[in-house]
């Protein structure tokens, strides 16, 4: 009898705490399993019936055709540069922009975070066409360089804010000490606080790296050439008016994630660690 009770006792631990996390797991993951195995299976058996849920066969003949036949090749590096590119500039100017933040004061101090503030509330199609219009008067349409002025333009103050809220934990004392032996600002700061920020420059950084990576919108008005396309723009253009070859769709989806997927895997500790110190003091 006892048993009993603790048997049906252990079926409703698991019914009511663990049952909702196995559904939304599922929910979440499932998308994921069918757009892998369908990147795995042959043309001729994606939408034969009945469904298969398993590849049989199994082929990377898909991940091939989207690597060098569509061109996933150019449009992974043309994305990888850009973001890097984006997330370098965003962090060296976040650090300048947030340390006289947290130890100067000045006047005009609480309007400048409110501006940097209300940047958030501005969607990025708001400033599409003045945009389109400034980088067409200076030349830089079908440039990558229009699209870094742009994703920096747009990540700058949310990143100068999360910035602001690390290095307020770092005490100052500690610059001092180095500007006694002989620093100057700007050498405290890159010698003594930077790497204090390891985790918050983590944080920061793949922020705007995923941010660039994942932007369709900035990249689809702002370049036309086929050879400078990213990969938001690449799998877009594969979506055929007549006819869509899901398995190479599905391989290069598979693709665009997997460099966020292994960086977020790598640095999940250091992106931790800096989301909670960040929120430690505003």
């Amino acid at each position: 009898m006892k048993n009993s009770r603790l048997f049906q006792k252990g079926l409703l631990d698991v019914a009511v705490h663990k049952l909702p996390l196995f559904l939304a797991l599922f929910y979440v993951l499932a998308p994921f399993y069918w757009v892998i195995i369908t990147s795995l299976k042959l043309e001729k058996n994606i939408l034969q019936r009945p469904i298969k849920y398993l590849p049989d066969p199994a082929t990377f003949q898909n991940y091939i055709n989207a690597w060098k036949g569509v061109g996933f090749e150019k449009y992974f590096t043309n994305s990888f540069l850009i973001s890097i590119s984006v997330a370098a500039v965003i962090l060296v100017f976040s650090c300048l922009e947030a340390y006289p933040l947290t130890r100067f004061t000045f006047r005009g101090k609480k309007l400048s975070m409110l501006i940097l503030l209300c940047t958030q509330f501005l969607p990025h199609s708001m400033l599409l066409i003045p945009l389109f219009m400034i980088f067409r008067t200076l030349g830089l349409i079908n440039t990558s360089t229009s699209l870094v002025i742009a994703y920096v333009t747009f990540g700058l103050p949310f990143n100068a804010i999360l910035m602001r809220g690390f290095m307020s934990t770092i005490p100052v004392s500690l610059e001092e000490a180095a500007m006694i032996d002989g620093c100057n600002r700007l050498g405290a700061i890159f010698r003594v606080i930077v790497p204090l920020l390891l985790p918050a420059v983590v944080a920061s950084g793949s922020y705007a790296f995923v941010s660039a990576w994942k932007e369709y919108l900035f990249a689809v008005m702002f370049i036309n050439s086929p050879r400078k396309m990213t990969l938001p723009v690449g799998l877009s253009y594969m979506l055929g008016e007549y006819t869509i070859n899901y398995g190479i769709l599905a391989a290069g989806a598979i693709i665009a994630v997997l460099p966020p997927l292994l960086m977020f895997t790598y640095m999940q500790k250091y992106l931790i660690r800096g989301l909670s110190s960040g929120g430690v003091k505003g």
